[in-house]
């Protein structure tokens, strides 16, 4: 039996593919019931195409085994659910103790490239005594072959699943079927062991059709005629209308259905369809959420396309209207575009993205992006776009951060949006905070958005940050720290943690320049221990933190902590581009200052040789292009010859030894990081003669052992 055989199998991945209706969900549903109850489920939605929203979905389950703690999430939160992520993410999941089955089910719906690759990473580091379950209809996005040589999987196909006579007999009993053993033994003949066709036959035969009338396989214009003949046809009308106006949903519950048919029962519709097994599927043990049988669905959703369009698009209203109305504005959105409701989407869209990304969920954000540049643009569109800017630039993601630059400039600065902000202060913020033209040009926006600026804005304490800041480049240190007074006491109270620390290191900075040192260290300590308590390391503004606090230690003579503080200054580099330059150059700067105190020259030379390259692009940086020169002039006069390391790694270096512990070939990193594979090529020989490596499992091993 194939429960049994998985029950023994020593395998750590084990991968179900098949077409619909070959009994995948319940073969896995069989063995996890009888695994026990230490079994995460995820049952994959369109909804997942995130690596964050996946991953949080399979922490979730695993949480409801036995408490996860807190470490993994912040990791999601911090760096994101990509495949660089996954070895630190699986280390710290796998302190559940063993054993554990972990279910993907439907694969199919993850379409993502970031989502798949994330998935092969797991299947090579499920943890000692875990088992990893997927099921898909489609081609699964893992590396077959290396997990064949390794022995790491079992494969269950359609030859496995097909039913023989005695297994259909069983199924068409419990279906309510009576069937003769010859009968039986003729349907399997012309269904070929389809789980599907044997159940929609059992179907037919409880309403007299005759036993041996059948003869398809997983055809789907045969099971869509099907269908109709002996499933909708047989329905009384209200059902079969209403089987097809829901279809629009992904999943459902009574008021939704209620919602959008116009109707008040039904949950009892709901139930009836589930009691009479109508491929009607239960999502929950209190029957509140269903989804339809995929089988059936796709069948629905074409009879519903062919309806009437006006009908349809008030339907996927009256969905947006119920999910806004219930505080699940993630899935109004999608009904509303579908509605082509591009403002009620754009409005929506413009509410979530800030706290979307801040959870870590960057390729949500960017599917939002992508779905409303394909609609005409809604007013609020600029707002959305400056946004998206600013969220990119924050990343590290130039060429996107330019591109929404390119779209916000382009588009109307008129109107005002929900929040009772301008779209032209919202331009406005978000030329400040790029800060391209300069100090006095920083400034200048700084104060036009927060003029139009709500008074209820948490943005409003990152345009007095910039206004504070545009003094400092300028050399005005008194209107400088007022500045920056101020803008600690809105971000405070609007709460905004990593804005807060990185206030504080720049009053810091500001302190250690006056010469008031005690005052400095109590600053930056400050802002060291909002990044440590909230778990910031991954953040963008944390970069200034650490590069100072490296300082700090050095000169209380702490130097294993000064060299931990670069370390992970350091991991931020590729964060630091001329999208957001000051701050950007200062972090550099401060970094380079602490190589330089820790005796390592080459370290310092890369940090500003990438300091130079955003100057070329950003010349007008106030105090900070003569600092970069006067600090490179130092550390050109160094001419003892220091052991290179991973201090001299180029931004590009640090991208590519990010995916090295990865199961991702060159080639496949080339892709990934839009270069070709001889670029990677070299770039991992450098790697390597830097590290005083000749392999990249040494390099590996060597980042692991320090900490990278």
């Amino acid at each position: 039996m194939l429960v049994e055989r998985l029950l023994r199998s020593a395998e750590p991945v084990t991968a179900v593919v098949a077409p619909p209706g070959y009994g995948k969900t319940t073969l896995l549903a069989q063995w996890a019931e009888r695994f026990g109850p230490r079994v995460a489920w995820i049952s994959c939605e369109r909804s997942d195409n995130d690596p964050v929203a996946l991953w949080t979905g399979i922490i979730d389950a695993l949480d409801r085994i036995a408490p996860v703690g807190d470490q993994a999430r912040a990791l999601l939160a911090v760096f994101g659910g990509g495949v660089d992520v996954v070895p630190g993410l699986v280390a710290t999941l796998s302190k559940l103790p063993a054993p554990v089955l972990v279910v993907l089910d439907h694969l199919e719906s993850i379409t993502s490239p970031q989502c798949r690759t994330s998935i092969a990473e797991f299947a090579f580091r499920v943890p000692d005594g875990w088992q990893l379950a997927v099921s898909s209809r489609d081609a699964l996005p893992l590396p077959l072959s290396r997990l064949r040589v390794g022995r790491r999987i079992v494969e269950v196909g359609v030859d496995q699943l097909a039913m023989g006579s005695e297994e259909a007999a069983a199924l068409l009993r419990l279906a309510g079927a009576e069937v003769s053993a010859a009968e039986t033994d003729e349907l399997v003949r012309r269904t070929e062991g389809w789980p599907a066709g044997l159940y929609l036959a059992a179907l037919a035969i409880q309403s007299g059709s005759p036993a041996t009338g059948f003869s398809f396989t997983g055809d789907d214009r045969l099971v869509d005629d099907y269908l109709h003949t002996e499933l909708l046809t047989r329905l009384p009308r209200g059902q079969a209308e209403f089987l097809v106006k829901t279809s629009l949903l992904d999943r459902m519950n009574g008021p939704l259905c209620d919602a959008v048919v116009g109707g008040k029962q039904s949950a009892r519709m709901l139930e009836e369809l589930e009691r009479r097994n109508l491929l009607v599927v239960p999502l929950d043990r209190h029957g509140e959420w269903y989804r339809y049988h995929h089988l059936l669905r796709d069948l629905l959703r074409a009879d519903l396309r062919r309806g009437d369009p006006d009908l349809v698009r008030a339907m996927h209203t009256r969905a947006a209207d119920w999910y806004e109305a219930n505080g699940l504005a993630e899935a109004a959105i999608e009904h509303a575009d579908a509605a082509a409701d591009t403002e009620r989407a754009t409005r929506l869209v413009l509410e979530l993205m800030q706290p979307v990304w801040a959870s870590g969920r960057v390729d949500t954000v960017r599917a939002w992006l992508q779905l409303l540049d394909k609609r005409p643009r809604a007013p609020q569109y600029t707002a959305v776009a400056a946004h998206g800017a600013l969220i990119f630039a924050l990343l590290g993601r130039v060429r996107e951060a330019e591109r929404w630059v390119g779209v916000a400039e382009s588009l109307p600065v008129t109107g005002t949006l929900s929040d009772g902000s301008t779209v032209a202060a919202t331009l406005a913020y978000m030329r400040a905070n790029l800060g391209r033209a300069g100090p006095a040009a920083m400034r200048t926006d700084s104060v036009l958005a927060l003029e139009g600026l709500s008074s209820a804005s948490p943005f409003r304490a990152t345009m007095l940050h910039c206004e504070a800041l545009s003094w400092m480049l300028e050399g005005d240190h008194e209107r400088a720290d007022a500045g920056f007074t101020h803008a600690y006491d809105v971000a405070t109270g609007f709460d905004i943690l990593p804005l807060t620390a990185l206030i504080l290191v720049e009053q810091s900075l500001l302190a250690f320049e006056q010469d008031e040192q005690a005052a400095a260290d109590a600053l930056l300590k400050r802002a060291v221990d909002i990044v440590d308590t909230g778990r910031f390391d991954g953040y963008w503004t944390s970069a200034l933190v650490f590069a100072s606090a490296a300082q700090a230690a050095v000169r209380r003579g702490e130097m294993r902590a000064a060299r931990q503080y670069v370390r992970r200054a350091a991991a931020l580099r590729p964060l630091l581009t001329y999208a957001l330059p000051a701050v950007s150059v200062q972090a550099l700067l401060e970094l380079a200052r602490a190589y330089l105190t820790l005796v390592d020259p080459d370290g310092a030379r890369a940090v500003l040789e990438q300091a130079q390259n955003i100057l070329r692009r950003r010349p007008d940086l106030g105090t900070l292009p003569a600092a970069v020169r006067k600090l490179r002039t130092r550390v050109d006069q160094i001419t003892v010859a220091a052991a290179a390391g991973a201090s001299s790694l180029t931004t590009a270096e640090l991208r590519l030894v990010q995916l090295l512990p990865t199961h991702l070939s060159f080639p496949e990193i080339a892709d990934r990081l839009y270069v070709s594979p001889n670029t990677i090529k070299s770039q991992a020989k450098s790697v390597y003669r830097k590290l005083g490596v000749s392999s990249r499992g040494q390099a590996v091993k060597l980042m692991a052992e320090w900490g990278m």
